[in-house]
């Protein structure tokens, strides 16, 4: 049986496979058996459209602008999260979400899940692996983070290695858990904030773990506010020692190669955002806190 019709075991009812973006849809969100016949067969779709409109502002999915990262891409919806998947850098692209008030309220003392585990849905050569991750001396770092996960199916899912990124460990659980947090933060005072995640890989010589897993040089979050049309997003190098960066959507789209919220307008693209700065989160007695991730 050939690989691709072995790892998928779950299968939606709509997948798309001759998209603009040469890429296809998992939705988790539907579990109803079909052929393979149906599964392969084409059809063309914008690049913004998506079976899973609730976790993009505007029911509309980001646009890939470098052509290069549409090769062996896979949009997936989960339950609390959707991504778009790269066979090449066997990554994420990007994670969205919709994060709520009442969505983080729930999530507020949900056990941590912490299954790692590969996504049989994605097939064995597009996907990593637990075994690329070990003694690689990089992190596993959720780009949808376990934090933002309202109940025990979303935090599940969160944990697969599809939602991950290779993250240097002192960025992992250091400045990135405080962009995490500080953006948790942000949309439990504001109500109601679209997110999009991701990495960015930059320039020619691009770091593999495994053999086959890239490793990004820089990390992104971008924020967007549907009620006061504000919009911004953290950087930060995938590097010991990084410091966040605060920018436009404008400026990140230019770097990330992908217009991130593409129903918005340039004008609030370019604008930016006043974002918080991540801050250091204290235990009592003043020890720092900050998660683990391996």
């Amino acid at each position: 049986m050939p690989e691709e019709q072995r790892g998928l075991r779950r299968i939606p009812r709509h997948k798309r496979v001759n998209s603009p973006l040469k890429g296809e849809l998992l939705n988790y969100r539907t579990f109803t058996p079909i052929t393979l016949s149906f599964l392969l067969c084409a059809s063309i779709a914008l690049a913004a459209q998506t079976n899973c409109p609730e976790d993009f502002a505007n029911g509309q999915a980001p646009d890939i602008i470098n052509q290069k990262l549409s090769i062996k891409t896979r949009d997936v919806c989960y339950s609390g999260f959707a991504l778009k998947h790269s066979g090449v850098t066997r990554t994420p692209l990007y994670s969205a979400e919709h994060l709520t008030r009442a969505r983080l309220t729930l999530a507020t003392g949900m056990k941590r899940s912490s299954k790692f585990h590969p996504d049989p849905n994605i097939p064995a050569s597009e996907r990593a692996e637990l075994r690329d991750y070990a003694r690689s001396g990089y992190d596993r770092g959720h780009v949808a983070p376990s934090g933002d996960m309202p109940d025990q199916l979303s935090q599940q899912e969160c944990f697969t290695l599809a939602n991950m990124l290779p993250e240097e460990p002192s960025v992992n659980r250091g400045i990135w858990e405080r962009i995490e947090s500080t953006t948790r933060k942000l949309a439990k005072t504001r109500g109601n904030l679209y997110i999009i995640t991701g990495p960015i890989y930059a320039g020619s010589n691009i770091q593999r773990i495994g053999g086959a897993v890239l490793v990004p040089t820089q990390l992104f979050k971008a924020i967007y506010d549907p009620h006061r049309q504000e919009a911004g997003a953290y950087l930060v190098d995938n590097a010991e020692g990084a410091q966040v960066q605060i920018i436009s959507i404008q400026q990140l789209e230019s770097l990330s190669g992908i217009s991130l919220f593409p129903s918005i307008s340039d004008q609030v693209k370019k604008a930016g955002m006043r974002l918080p700065a991540p801050k250091e989160r204290k235990r009592r007695g003043g020890a720092l806190s900050e998660k683990r991730r391996i």
